[in-house]
């Protein structure tokens, strides 16, 4: 640790950005049918504008010359890939969409009738009907039927196949006001989503992600099916590696992955294929057929994906036999490493396959193309990088004498109320009148701790609602939330750099571009957020943004400056 003593500041407001004025409206006559929208996970208006100025990223420049690029962009607040991916689809943040991370916290629920794969103990009389108990809320690869499969474990005709069908409802969270019955995370969401406007309007919707539970996209819609989502993918991205005839945009040979144990996050190339899975997936949507391309199907509405490329080449450490190679970056300018251009690189020509695809459909000037990302990455800078409990060689092996966590606040085996973190602290307690109490342990701690800020009471709700059980109080919303120093992470992996979730600029300062031959070209510096994505798609179909929950709730406003050609 630094030998300087880290400023703590306690309770500072910390205002969620309503900026943005309201988009031009396609014409009556918008040519606009489709729209793709792609996650970069990871990738910063940084990453974008090196890129285009470098010329390693030709599919995204040629993009920008036709489509409006956002210099000020913020993610979701926290910045984790659920509720980043829900502000996409909602036009809300989780003061009204209920989404705080993949793994939170909700005082009303209760546990899984079947503890999960990974670990959130579950057991059938842990739910008593119209007793409430309150649970830790899982919502990523642990409620698959088999995390180490593919396609999660359901048996799919296809080996490459997933979707919804690989959630284990055992591991779910249950409702003990609807006889125990588990919560299917399209239902967790509290408001409508862009997929839910676009089915009710017999509009045809698709998209494909990294976990069977981002099938969420859907939105609510009270059965055990996302109903609103026509053609969901979802490979598991934390699954085991295996070969895959297929070849990337810049032509890994997937028959040969990396030969070391371990998901498709630890290794570059691996996830350049498990990516390119669903990249084959949107071509075969843009071509009028199903996910795996074996049946015909109208082109989506609404389609699009994630990429993981970028994120884990930020975040990664690779280690091959003892060899260390590092992704991220090599300065804080943002200059990437080689394993992280590769990565960049890769993504740009999965993007030109996308494109050349559209043109050769007819498609191209019907379809308007939203890219941007469910968060960034912190730090860019890898010298600010500071894990707790650390990495050899960093505080001699040994872990700093305090530590956020269990440590600090216990955690509830059944229960399961603790912290959920990452570049950030999320913290339920089973007492909330205990939160004081609380705030003066992690204030003892601070520099232990690299503590920056500490949201709580009146800070806190400027944000969000006040935590606690209703009518007073949202059973979701975190008692505190730590953001620690920039580039501190809590983990003791040895394979990351970097991490995303909190509120730090890297972690928030994400690209938006939005591009049709039609529009208007034009670079704003306005002050946006990732929010206003899903208002906007709606606004260029020629549909009302209002149709959303969540902007009618929230105010949320379409992206500012898209205008068409005459």
């Amino acid at each position: 640790m630094s030998g300087n003593l880290r400023r703590i500041r306690i309770c500072v407001p910390m205002a969620i950005l309503l900026w943005g004025g309201t988009a031009a409206r396609p014409s009556a006559d918008s040519t606009i049918r489709h729209v793709l929208l792609i996650s970069i996970d990871g990738m910063h208006v940084l990453d974008y504008d090196n890129c285009v100025a470098a010329g390693t990223c030709p599919n995204l420049a040629l993009l920008g010359q036709t489509g409006v690029s956002y210099k000020h962009t913020s993610a979701s607040k926290p910045s984790d890939s659920f509720p980043g991916l829900t502000a996409l689809v909602t036009g809300g943040t989780p003061k009204s969409t209920g989404v705080y991370y993949d793994v939170a916290y909700d005082r009303l629920l209760s546990p899984p009738a079947e503890t999960t794969g990974n670990g959130l103990t579950g057991a059938p009389g842990l739910c008593q009907n119209g007793v409430v108990t309150g649970t830790r809320t899982e919502y990523e690869e642990g409620v698959d039927i088999d995390q180490s499969k593919l396609g999660g474990g359901f048996p799919y005709a296809n080996p490459i196949d997933g979707d919804f069908r690989s959630i284990k409802p055992s591991r779910l969270p249950r409702d003990p006001m609807a006889g125990c019955a588990p919560v299917y995370p399209w239902n967790f969401i509290r408001t409508n989503t862009v997929y839910g406007v676009l089915h009710a309007r017999k509009l045809r919707t698709a998209w494909s992600d990294k976990h069977a539970v981002y099938a969420a996209v859907s939105g609510p819609t009270g059965t055990t099916t996302p109903d609103n989502v026509d053609d969901y993918y979802s490979p598991d991205v934390n699954s085991d590696v295996n070969p895959l005839s297929i070849k990337t945009a810049i032509n890994d040979d997937c028959s040969k992955p990396d030969p070391f144990g371990g998901d498709w996050t630890g290794s570059f190339q691996n996830i350049r294929c498990y990516d390119q899975l669903k990249v084959n997936a949107v071509l075969h949507w843009i071509d009028g057929k199903t996910h795996l391309g074996d049946q015909a199907a109208p082109v989506p509405n609404i389609f699009g994906m994630n990429f993981q490329a970028v994120s884990v080449g930020q975040k990664l450490l690779e280690n091959k036999n003892g060899v260390i190679t590092k992704g991220g970056y090599t300065d804080a300018a943002g200059t990437p490493t080689p394993a992280m251009l590769a990565q960049i690189e890769f993504v740009d020509a999965a993007i030109g396959q996308m494109v050349t695809e559209l043109k050769t459909r007819g498609l191209y000037d019907s379809t308007a193309i939203i890219i941007t990302a469910k968060h960034g990455q912190s730090p860019v800078d890898p010298k600010l990088f500071f894990p707790i409990p650390g990495h050899p060689p960093l505080n001699n092996g040994t872990p700093p004498s305090g530590l956020l966590g269990p440590a600090f606040l216990s955690d509830s085996q059944i229960n399961q109320i603790g912290p959920t973190e990452d570049d950030i602290s999320l913290l339920w307690l089973k007492d909330t009148g205990q939160t004081n109490a609380a705030v003066e342990i992690l204030q003892d701690n601070a520099e232990a701790a690299e503590i920056d800020q500490i949201f709580a009471g009146s800070s806190l709700e400027r944000m969000f609602d006040r935590p606690g059980l209703p009518p007073n109080g949202d059973p979701r919303t975190p008692d505190i939330i730590v953001q620690p120093v920039v580039g501190t992470v809590y983990t003791g992996s040895l394979k990351k750099q970097a991490e995303h979730g909190g509120f730090a600029p890297n972690d928030v300062q994400v690209m938006v571009l939005v591009s049709n031959p039609n529009i208007k070209a034009k670079t704003l510096g306005s002050p946006v957020e990732t929010r206003q994505v899903a208002p906007t798609i709606l606004s260029l179909l020629g549909l009302d943004p209002n149709s959303l929950d969540a902007v009618r709730l929230e105010g949320t406003k379409e992206l500012p400056g898209i205008q068409f050609k005459p």
